[in-house]
């Protein structure tokens, strides 16, 4: 990490996963309405050091990378002190990393649940209450949590990664609460997004037909709404943005 700089004085992000798709979209939104941000990245460093030139080519000294492992829980008040000594504040928590794969039961292990659970609801956890103390500071303290459109409506092979959305999503409700004046906590739920992946194509190819809009989501949908639950939505905590094209108002 550089030594803070001080002529930056805009509020600072810290988006976790923050390298790629999602987490991606997010940071390029966030600094396109004058935050610096500070991307968090697990494996991928090439593009994460990508993004970084790519957002300090546009605003110098603007954006920052940094790398750990979200599992390793005893590691993460170090990873949030890197991220507001890098400007000497911190306003904006968004836990986009997420870790998803199917669990057909009968097959399940307990290391795959641990593994889940660890990333998608204990990591947030544990990241907003090392954030907290800095948040407060804030004007603008926000904490943007991750779950998912289909929270409600599990699908069969992925029990356990819907289980850790409904405990993030929860989460987001208890944290709301307990962080309450100072600090906001909210959650965006997306649908099936189009990350021009190949892997991606293949989900959406069942599922936009499914949708009431008839068309794909796009990673800058998500990011949209969050940059609204940070900026635009003052007087909202606790709640769950849906952003799914009416996905969960089918069948």
């Amino acid at each position: 990490m550089q030594v803070k700089s001080p002529q930056q004085n805009a509020p600072v992000a810290l988006i976790t996963g923050g390298a790629r798709r999602i987490g991606a979209a997010i940071a390029r939104h966030l600094h396109a309405q004058g935050m610096s941000v500070v991307c968090h990245y697990r494996h991928a460093k090439e593009e994460a050091q990508a993004l970084k030139d790519e957002l300090n080519q546009l605003r110098a000294d603007s954006a920052e990378i940094i790398s750990g492992e979200l599992q390793e829980i005893e590691k993460l008040p170090k990873l949030v002190t890197q991220a507001e000594e890098r400007w000497g504040r911190l306003d904006v928590l968004v836990n986009s990393a997420s870790m998803y794969h199917p669990t057909p039961v009968g097959t399940v292990t307990p290391e795959q649940w641990d593994a889940l659970f660890a990333s998608n609801a204990k990591a947030p956890f544990f990241l907003a209450q090392a954030c907290a103390p800095f948040l407060a500071k804030s004007e603008c303290g926000s904490i943007i949590n991750m779950t998912d459109a289909n929270v409600d409506r599990p699908r069969e092979d992925y029990p356990i990664y819907c289980a850790t959305k409904a405990a993030l999503e929860n989460m987001t409700k208890a944290l709301a609460k307990a962080l309450a004046p100072l600090i906001r906590v909210n959650a965006v739920a997306p649908g099936e997004i189009y990350c021009d992946e190949p892997s991606s194509v293949a989900v959406l190819s069942g599922g936009i037909r499914e949708t009431l809009l008839k068309r794909e989501g796009q990673v800058d949908d998500i990011a949209k709404a969050v940059s609204f639950l940070i900026f635009d939505s003052p007087h909202t905590t606790g709640q769950t943005f849906v952003v799914d094209g009416g996905e969960t108002l089918v069948g």
